[in-house]
């Protein structure tokens, strides 16, 4: 998925689910981050102070920087979760076969809600909200991200990409054609690199073949709706201090509303339906009422700005940042406190419960 939805339905969500406006604007900017927190590295203080910052992503405009993009510990934790072939059951020893099937990413998968309910068995830490923010994004991905695994494999590789209407039939056409020859060798492919931004945009219908040539429909737009739901009902398990099936979905007629622009924005540029959604959240769009809401990534305004007064040059080999007391209570400490317990939850406690193995 991309900001469209991590940020803008993340918040109407938030909102929707009870959170005040300022909650919502944290637990929203948190999950976009995901995609966006791509540095890592210490970072060094004036006064001696240090602190190690971690990256949820890598920048994923080419898909075919594999060497960059090889990381377990990125994808499987924050996008590409296991789904554990949509099992309850814990892995016994299975062979190679089987166990990639278990780490492909399922939607809603248990190890999902396990996941969820983890993050929700924690909401007094004070990094609560970031992590519950970076839980759903990694949540609302296995919607998106299904049937694809986070790392290289050729369980990934796909073909005969097409879509139902002509515009994006002659996209997925080209992606097709272009690719085709592409993945050899080691140069296998990482998650849905061989399908490029299709699974992402939430007004897409679109189809493809996968490894073992079996025909996949994929309806991006009730997916999203699904996941949107699902999210509502997780945020409320979040105040509720418990997740159940008996979490109501969405509200009419937000709900809606909801469906009508993931279906209406169809514009290929995510920033520009990404724009589209804050002024329907302006004009009052949703029942919460008209909110102004903004993601600013970089220089002022940003968390990253805000925590350590600047962005660093990119030609700086060794950037000092001025200390001030604000930092340990910052959003973009606390967002990278967050990164690291979700990641270790994720890897270390959910998937080894599921007996998974991974990273």
């Amino acid at each position: 998925m991309q900001i469209d939805f991590h940020h803008a339905v993340t918040y109407v969500c938030s909102r929707l689910a009870g959170f005040e406006r300022a909650q919502a604007e944290v637990i929203a900017y948190a999950s976009q981050y995901v995609d966006d927190a791509t540095e890592q590295g210490v970072v060094t203080f004036d006064n001696g102070a240090l602190y190690q910052r971690s990256s949820s992503a890598h920048k994923m405009l080419d898909y075919r920087n594999f060497q960059a993009l090889a990381d377990h510990r990125v994808w499987l934790p924050f996008h590409f979760l296991p789904g554990n072939g949509g099992s309850e059951a814990k892995a016994d020893a299975v062979g190679a076969e089987d166990w990639i099937e278990r780490l492909v990413c399922r939607p809603n998968s248990p190890v999902a809600r396990a996941m969820m309910r983890r993050c929700i068995a924690k909401r007094e830490e004070p990094y609560a909200l970031l992590q519950l923010g970076i839980a759903l994004h990694t949540y609302i991905d296995t919607w998106a991200h299904q049937g694809f695994v986070g790392f290289r494999h050729d369980i990934n590789l796909a073909s005969d990409l097409g879509s139902h209407d002509q515009k994006h039939d002659a996209l997925c056409r080209y992606i097709s054609d272009k690719l085709a020859n592409y993945f050899v060798d080691a140069a296998l492919p990482l998650g849905h690199g061989t399908v490029l931004s299709l699974p992402d945009r939430p007004y897409l219908q679109w189809h493809y073949r996968d490894y073992r040539g079996q025909l996949i429909e994929r309806d991006n737009p009730n997916d999203f709706l699904a996941a949107a739901d699902h999210m509502f009902q997780v945020l409320c398990g979040h105040r509720k201090g418990t997740l159940d099936d008996a979490l109501p979905g969405l509200p009419e007629p937000d709900r809606s509303r909801l469906d009508e622009l993931l279906r209406t924005l169809t514009d290929d540029d995510e920033n520009a339906r990404h724009a589209a959604w804050l002024r329907a959240i302006a004009d009052g769009a949703f029942s919460f009422g008209k909110e102004d809401v903004q993601y600013t990534l970089t220089g002022p305004g940003s968390w990253e700005h805000l925590a350590l007064g600047r962005i660093a040059d990119k030609d700086e080999p060794q950037p000092i940042f001025s200390y001030s007391s604000g930092f340990l209570g910052s959003h973009w400490k606390l967002f990278n406190d967050a990164l690291q317990a979700q990641r270790f939850d994720v890897l270390h406690v959910v998937l080894p419960s599921f007996g998974l193995c991974a990273a």
